[in-house]
């Protein structure tokens, strides 16, 4: 599975909001983000599905990179990705706002 999300922030502040989801998606489903400069390395398991990808920050956009989760999972886990990188990336939104545990 691989898709870009764009972002209109600059590149500081869309850092601290993926960090921020980083934090919420270790909270809240136990899965493991590991930063490394602007990259991100995603493992964990939600449910039945293993989690495995990466995501790298670039001033313009998220690219998002991971094993596809079978035929089953993939519209629903997409959708998920979309919508959390929505919200954490919508400068509508202050940071301080945005949920870090459940």
């Amino acid at each position: 599975m691989v898709f870009d999300y764009p972002h209109k922030l600059p590149v500081e502040d869309a850092r601290a909001r993926l960090e921020a989801l980083s934090e919420y998606l270790t909270n809240r489903h136990g899965i493991q983000v590991t930063w490394d400069g602007d990259s991100a390395r995603i493992n964990g398991k939600y449910m039945v599905v293993k989690i495995e990808g990466e995501m790298t920050l670039t001033p313009t956009d998220v690219k998002v990179k991971g094993k596809d989760p079978g035929m089953l999972w993939r519209k629903k886990a997409k959708d998920y990705l979309h919508g959390k990188l929505a919200k954490y990336l919508d400068p509508n939104t202050a940071l301080a706002d945005l949920p870090r545990s459940r």
